[in-house]
């Protein structure tokens, strides 16, 4: 019994100089304490959804049904530390997570030369022509093999360190 008392008045003693952990960002002190304002969910045995808002401008939603895996939509938004209010959709299942939002970064286009590339590998396809990648000695250098000689130099002086 006094071992209790004397671990629970050590762990009293102990909060009382730990550090407080508070967050600089302008959003933190709304995040910490927001109220739910809407909640509404249902769930069933092959599907769900749901969607909630808090009164710091967090909403999302979901909605989803199994078909070979989950397959789900849904999206969200929040206020930033810059007071913009940002919003994703998204699609997840078997192709992965694929959001969309207008701050996201997108990847570059398509280089020209790989553009060529790829339509010239599918009319060669298209045709019959297909390159395993193996080494075709009739295609280079019309079947005959050069022989080569390694030549050994050596050293001709040995390091000094």
């Amino acid at each position: 019994m006094q071992l209790v008392l004397i671990a629970t008045l050590f762990g009293i003693a102990a909060s009382a100089f730990a550090p407080s952990y508070e967050s600089s960002r302008p959003q933190a002190s709304l995040e910490k304490n927001a109220r739910i304002l809407a909640y509404d969910a249902d769930v069933k045995e092959d599907s769900y959804r749901f969607n909630y808002e808090t009164e710091n401008g967090i909403k999302a939603e979901e909605q989803g049904q199994e078909v070979e895996g989950i397959e789900a939509q849904g999206g969200f938004q929040y206020t930033g530390d810059d007071g913009q209010v940002y919003a994703i959709s998204y699609s997840a299942g078997q192709a992965g997570f694929q959001p969309q939002g207008a701050h996201l970064p997108t990847a570059p286009p398509t280089p020209e030369a790989i553009l060529k590339a790829l339509a010239q590998n599918a009319a060669d396809e298209a045709a019959g022509i297909i390159d395993d990648g193996q080494y075709n000695p009739g295609k280079y250098g019309g079947g005959q093999q050069q022989q080569y000689r390694a030549q050994s130099t050596g050293f001709r002086q040995a390091y000094k360190f």
